[in-house]
């Protein structure tokens, strides 16, 4: 018998300074059963860093034809298209090649270097890629933000990224691979 996903709400007040960037979201995350928090928490993270009108999260981990986070344009165009882990080349050229802009972002701690030494060389033939990663740290105290409802505000100013609920703060500085 298959795992359902479990359900969370979330309400995302974004502040982003650097892009001039000011909006409630309301969401309903799907939390796949073989996701963590920490990845989980990842994707909303990179929804905050990239949020705009357009930017939505698409079917989830099971689609191979989408992107988990993508934003279209009116043309149905895929402008920007959002990983997460660690993908391998083939998936970045498809992505590339669908995609104005591709960002991924990778969040593994230790295993991030040596994949990264592998990936670096294919993936400096693709100019529309971007890759960040979350060091593993922030991420383990950003799944510390997870319940079934959560109410977060988030300020971004000069790259850094401060995450807040009722309860505590922390702060994210994403770190630009290539």
């Amino acid at each position: 018998m298959a795992l359902n996903a479990t359900i969370f709400k979330a309400e995302l007040q974004i502040a982003d300074m650097d892009r001039y960037y000011y909006q409630t979201h309301q969401f309903t995350l799907a939390q796949h059963p073989s996701e963590t928090d920490e990845r989980m928490m990842v994707r909303l993270a990179a929804f905050a860093l990239n949020a705009s009108e357009h930017l939505t999260f698409s079917k989830g981990l099971c689609v191979d034809d989408e992107a988990e986070l993508w934003q279209k344009s009116l043309s149905g165009d895929i402008e920007l298209w959002i990983e997460f882990g660690e993908a391998d080349e083939k998936w970045i050229k498809k992505a590339c090649g669908r995609a104005k802009n591709v960002k991924l972002y990778v969040y593994g701690g230790r295993s991030v270097p040596i994949w990264w030494q592998k990936a670096q060389g294919p993936f400096s033939r693709y100019k529309n890629l971007e890759v960040w990663e979350f060091p593993k740290e922030q991420v383990q105290q950003l799944a510390g933000l997870v319940k079934r409802s959560m109410r977060l505000s988030c300020n971004i100013s000069e790259g850094e990224m401060w995450l807040n609920d009722d309860d505590q703060s922390l702060a994210l500085t994403p770190i630009r691979l290539y």
